[in-house]
C-alpha cells in the first residue's frame, strides 16, 4: 500500500468506534480491516453473508469458501455468524448498520455520490452500494482527490451515473477531510504537508473552510 492510501486508510479507521457494526466497501476500504485496534468490539459486515470478518489470512491459511463482497479471502473472528443475502440487506435496508466506508469515483459538493460505473469502461453492477448509502447511519468515502490525468474528482456535479444523492457524510482524500451538511460541502482538516491553496487548486467542487483551519493556517 502506497503512501497516501495508507494515510486515508488510517484516517478511515478514526471514525470507527467501539462496539459498531461496520461494512467495507470493495477495494481500498477492504485494508481497514487490518488497522481497527485490538481493543475494538467492532464487527464488520460483508454484504455476501458474514457478520465478523477478521485481518485478511496469513498467506497458506486461506480457506476460499470464507471470501468479502469484493472475493477476497478473509478471516472470521469469533462470535462470527452466516446468513445469506435476504438476511444480510435485512441487516443493511433495516438501519442496523452503523458505518460504512466506501471507495468512490466522484463525489460532488452537495455529498452525491458515484462509484459503481464508469459507461463504456467498467460495469460492474451497483452490488449493495444503492442500499448501503440509504441505510447505513453513516457513510464515509475514501478516494484520491484527482484521477490520473490530474482532473478533480471532488465535484461541482458528478458526471458517472449516481449511486445516491446527498448521501455522503465525510469524505476523506489523500488531501483533505470534507463534512457535508443540508447540500453544502466543509473542509475540516488537512492531510499532513497539504495547504488550503493546493485543496482549492485541486476541487473544482465549491466548498468552505472551516474557521478552525482558517486560524491554524
Amino acid at each position: 500500500m502506497n503512501e497516501s492510501r495508507q494515510k486515508m486508510v488510517q484516517r478511515a479507521v478514526k471514525e470507527i468506534q467501539d462496539g459498531m457494526n461496520v461494512n467495507l466497501g470493495i477495494g481500498m476500504p477492504t485494508l481497514v480491516a487490518n488497522e481497527i485496534p485490538d481493543d475494538y468490539d467492532v464487527l464488520l459486515q460483508s454484504e455476501n453473508g458474514l457478520l465478523g470478518i477478521g485481518p485478511y489470512p496469513v498467506s497458506g491459511t486461506e480457506d476460499p469458501d470464507l471470501i468479502n463482497a469484493g472475493k477476497e479471502t478473509v478471516t472470521s473472528v469469533p462470535g462470527a455468524s452466516y446468513f445469506d443475502s435476504a438476511e444480510s440487506f435485512a441487516m443493511i435496508r433495516g438501519g442496523h448498520i452503523d458505518l460504512a466506508i466506501l471507495g468512490g469515483m466522484e463525489v460532488s459538493e452537495q455529498g452525491d455520490l458515484a462509484n459503481w460505473m464508469i459507461p463504456g469502461k467498467m460495469v460492474k453492477g451497483m452490488g449493495g452500494a444503492m442500499d448501503l448509502v440509504n441505510g447505513a447511519k453513516r457513510i464515509i468515502v475514501i478516494m484520491e482527490h484527482v484521477n490520473k490525468y490530474g482532473e478533480s474528482k471532488v465535484k461541482k456535479e458528478c458526471s458517472l451515473p449516481l449511486t445516491g444523492k446527498h448521501v455522503v457524510n465525510r469524505l476523506i482524500t489523500d488531501l483533505a477531510v470534507f463534512d457535508f451538511a443540508d447540500g453544502a460541502m466543509e473542509l475540516v482538516e488537512l492531510q499532513d504537508g497539504v495547504t488550503i491553496e493546493e485543496v482549492k487548486e485541486k476541487t473544482e467542487a465549491a466548498f468552505t473552510v472551516n474557521q478552525s483551519l482558517m486560524t491554524a493556517h
